[in-house]
């Protein structure tokens, strides 16, 4: 499946309405989370029905599409159904319950609720809503693919504007040859990775070159928030009989918001920056070798470290680890998931096990004589780990992480000839396209 990616362009008035449509589609997600809580042993298809039955009930919720009520149904059972499925396995610590969410960002159509202009540069969304025709900025074509092919398209609102997302049924596959080349990968704070061959990238730190600029627009959005204040309701009043205190709430100013879509924006520009560094360097290792082998790391348990946490995160290691598996399948490679345990204090030489620190960055062996940088014998380590077993090829995770915008590439890998072939080869893997010129 192929996922292209368009800026929408339109007025103001059609950006509030698609607002009132993200609102919507959270409450008919939050209605389903509150109905699975209220009831015993609901189904997937219970949910379906709810919707009908909110669109009957609430007259805002009829405006939304019938079928992106059920979109927002399905996301709701993805989060129970996930929670069932970490109680079957016995996961540790917490299972994922379902939770509500304060804020939407996106709302999904299917195959109804939308249409294509003549030249299909324009989207017209023809749901209650009555957003209406709204210009797609981009440069890919979608004459190319058939309408019955887009099986879903998706409004999301970000910092720096709103776009539409079509999920695209077509298969994507590049045909490469051979290298017989083998590596493996050490990821780290100091180098980003380092491979079996010495070979070291440096960690780009993108969150720490901004971090300045970043705090001196979060001390501007702090100057010009306006706190909470208490009024004194009346004795007598129509709410309540006697006097009491409630908390009202102060509009903030247009200066706060603007100074708050700033610090977005940075915050956007960073998170883009980790995907597109993630995504060519994934490429890169993945074309050119035929197997690459890689830790397992559980990132959400060593984020827990607050001394790391930032510099973790900032690494984007799971990013990294995402992409690698993606353009595997994609170039037709072998990756290859070990455990890590010990990588680092074993001899990549003699299999000595040798104790060292975090902080210690060379590697000594006294048994053998074998002195290496930490990090390469660590990858030698994790190469050898994945040839002498399976381990654990690709990640079931990929599948299910964000299919649809979360997954951004740059669109310089493929031309349209290579489209064309990959509509007859299979491939399960979904492709952003990011097709706007100006983000």
């Amino acid at each position: 499946m192929l996922v292209y990616e368009f800026k929408l362009s339109g007025t103001q008035q059609q950006y509030r309405l698609i607002d009132e449509a993200i609102r919507t589609a959270l409450f008919v997600r939050n209605s389903c989370v509150r109905y699975w809580m209220d009831n015993a042993k609901i189904g997937k298809y219970d949910l379906s029905a709810l919707c009908k039955a909110l669109s009957k009930e609430f007259l805002f919720a009829n405006k939304l599409n019938s079928m992106a009520r059920q979109a927002s149904a399905e996301r709701a059972w993805s989060s129970i159904s996930r929670f069932h499925e970490n109680c079957k396995k016995k996961i540790k610590g917490k299972k994922g319950y379902p939770k509500f969410k304060r804020r939407g960002n996106s709302v999904e159509y299917k195959t109804s609720g939308w249409a294509f202009s003549e030249d299909r540069k324009h989207l017209a969304l023809t749901d209650g809503h009555n957003i209406g025709i709204m210009k797609l900025v981009g440069t890919y074509d979608l004459h190319y693919y058939q309408v019955e092919q887009i099986k879903r398209v998706r409004l999301v609102r970000r910092a720096d504007g709103y776009y539409a997302q079509f999920l695209i049924k077509a298969e994507r596959n590049i045909d490469t040859t051979p290298t017989g080349k083998t590596i493996g990968l050490d990821v780290g704070l100091n180098h980003f990775y380092t491979d079996s061959n010495g070979g070291q990238i440096e960690t780009p730190r993108f969150l720490r070159k901004s971090e300045k600029s970043i705090k001196k627009l979060q001390k501007r959005v702090s100057r010009k928030f306006s706190k909470t204040r208490k009024r004194l309701t009346p004795v007598g009043s129509p709410d309540h009989g006697s006097e009491t205190r409630q908390q009202e709430k102060i509009k903030q100013s247009n200066n706060y918001l603007k100074a708050k879509n700033k610090l977005s924006r940075k915050h956007l520009k960073v998170s883009r920056q980790r995907k597109d560094h993630a995504v060519k360097l994934a490429r890169c290792v993945v074309a050119s070798n035929d197997v690459v082998v890689y830790e397992d790391l559980r990132v959400a348990n060593m984020v827990k470290n607050h001394k790391l946490a930032k510099s973790i995160s900032d690494a984007s290691w799971y990013q990294f680890r995402v992409w690698i598996e993606y353009f595997g399948r994609i170039f037709g490679r072998t990756t290859i998931a070990v455990a890590p345990q010990y990588t680092s204090q074993d001899c990549s030489n003699c299999g000595k096990r040798v104790q060292k620190t975090l902080s210690t960055r060379t590697h000594k062996c006294p048994h053998c004589g074998y002195t290496a940088d930490r990090d390469e014998n660590a990858a030698i380590n994790i190469l050898k780990k994945g040839i002498a077993t399976t381990g654990h090829v690709g990640s079931s995770e990929l599948d299910s992480v964000n299919a649809w915008g979360d997954l951004s590439s740059t669109g310089n890998d493929v031309n349209q000839s290579q489209q064309d072939r990959s509509l007859n080869q299979e491939s399960p893997d979904f492709l952003v396209k990011t097709s706007d010129s100006k983000a």
